[in-house]
């Protein structure tokens, strides 16, 4: 035991020895999906392991996230594509029925979430605690009556959406959040999005797509975060077929009335880019301005984790999700670093392994690159180093490889011809440095480019790999061998097919 488990489970403590409940080496505190690999993982070694969750035990990907937004996005994509075939020759007729859509959500929802509540149901009862943990002043967790002592401690609590002061008292029952808008029975009459980040943009696009009015605010100029102007521009453009938005909007003023005819409605006063007031007014308001971490009234103060003002914890590793020298480890959601699911996955195995007696084998899987899909229609992908990051590095030389999708020819003949892909690529090293993409198939090259990252294939060795003709993969040959003709290593041009037709 180290010094810093002293501090934990040998500080002296103003209650009696006898008050404390149960003694452990590890304690998991949330059963998302940082907290249940960690879990797992832990208790391949540890017997005297117990995890502690509040709310659902299933993950919040699987419950409020990742599946039941495709499952919409899934409805709404069917619904684009058969009102919008005609210039395939293909004419129908579409009739969306709310309430159908959103049975199918909530019913393939559960069927997800059946797995995990299996795997839940199959530990052991006395190694789960359904209940709220405070830590107290004296290190120790308190859960129901339970007082526990943990030698050692992940912290998995993950996230919450952010509502901004007093929203939630001004809007009422019209207010949604990631949280409770897969719950509704029907699809809204129209909806206000607040927010284009990555759980805006989905949304608001698939709710139109499924026939509902929609507005979307956001204060800046740019949606997904997108921070390449040129992506940042393209993305706009594209997405505005389907979405009114204003960007770069001020709100002033937000809240809910009752109309003449007895039904609520919310409202939202609002100042345009151009200065120009405006008022919107409709069935819903989707507040999409973030998620932040569980952490702060959980008492990490007192196993001497420290905060910075958003809430997010100093001196944390990365690698493990360890704060320090402690014997406690944050990871997922909860440490605010990348909350994807892949990354918390990663990270409560990480810590998971670790935290086991017997870890000089421990596996500690490298961290992730950073790589991000906005699955709108077209997809928008971030992977490696941002263009802001790389600028913001004097030592780095680098070019950028393009291509639009435009006239990329399979993309014409899909229909699906809208967007734009920079590589970054090194100009010394013949490295990818990072991409930003909006477009179709982005999630493929995505991946694509995010592997060569992460074994640092060269641009030569990705341009000696086949690209099957015609497909929308051809663009991203196209772009690679832009970076190539723009780098400072000499390589003789392929005097080949290009990829359009």
């Amino acid at each position: 035991m180290n010094q810093s488990s002293e501090n934990l489970t040998d500080k002296p403590s103003k209650q009696s020895s006898d008050s404390v409940t149960r003694s452990v080496s590890v304690a998991v505190i949330g059963a998302g999906t940082a907290g249940q690999n960690a879990f797992r993982q832990a208790s391949k070694i540890n017997k005297d392991i117990v995890i502690i969750n509040e709310g659902f035990w299933t993950t919040t990907c699987v419950t409020v996230g990742c599946m039941p937004s495709k499952l919409l996005i899934a409805a709404a994509e069917r619904a684009h594509d058969a009102k919008y075939s005609e210039e395939f020759g293909i004419h129908s007729e579409v009739t969306i029925n709310g309430r159908q859509v959103m049975a199918r959500v909530q019913a393939e929802r559960s069927h997800f979430e059946s797995y995990i509540e299996k795997q839940v149901e199959s530990w052991p009862n006395d190694k789960k605690i359904a209940g709220k943990a405070h830590i107290n002043e004296n290190g120790l967790i308190e859960v129901n009556e339970e007082i526990i002592q943990a030698e050692k401690i992940i912290i998995a609590t993950g996230s919450s959406p952010f509502i901004p002061d007093d929203w939630e008292e001004k809007l009422g029952e019209t207010l949604l959040t990631s949280d409770t808008v897969f719950d509704l029975p029907d699809l809204p009459e129209s909806v206000a999005v607040i927010g284009t980040g990555a759980v805006g943009l989905e949304l608001a696009q698939a709710f139109s797509r499924l026939g509902v009015a929609v507005t979307a605010f956001n204060r800046e100029n740019r949606v997904a975060g997108l921070n390449d102007a040129d992506i940042n521009a393209k993305a706009i453009d594209c997405l505005s077929e389907d979405l009114t938005m204003h960007l770069k909007s001020t709100i002033n003023e937000i809240g809910h009335k009752i109309d003449t005819d007895g039904k609520t409605a919310a409202f939202i006063e609002y100042t345009d880019k151009d200065g120009n007031e405006g008022r919107w007014q409709g069935e819903r308001v989707l507040v999409a301005t973030g998620r932040r971490n569980n952490i702060k009234q959980l008492g990490v103060e007192n196993l001497g984790v420290e905060l910075d003002d958003k809430n997010r914890p100093k001196n944390l590793d990365k690698h493990t999700g360890q704060i320090g020298d402690l014997d406690v480890y944050i990871v997922g959601d909860a440490n605010a670093n990348i909350p994807l699911l892949h990354v918390a996955s990663d990270e409560g195995y990480s810590a998971g392994s670790i935290v086991c007696n017997q870890n000089t084998d421990a596996y500690i899987r490298p961290v992730a690159i950073p790589f991000s899909i906005v699955f709108t229609s077209p997809q928008i992908v971030n992977v490696g180093m941002t263009q802001q990051e790389i600028e913001d590095d004097p030592d780095l030389e680098y070019v950028i490889g393009k291509v639009s999708f435009d006239n990329q020819g399979r993309s014409r003949i899909m229909g699906v011809n809208c967007g734009l892909l920079h590589i970054y690529g090194c100009k010394e090293t013949d490295k990818v440095l990072g991409a930003s993409m909006v477009g179709p198939d982005a999630e493929y090259i995505g991946h694509i480019l995010a592997n060569a990252i992460t074994n640092e294939i060269c641009v030569k060795q990705l341009l000696d790999t086949p690209f099957y003709h015609p497909t929308i993969l051809e663009g991203l040959r196209t772009a690679l061998r832009d970076v190539q003709h723009k780098m400072a290593i000499p390589y003789q041009s392929l005097d080949t097919q290009e990829d359009g037709f």
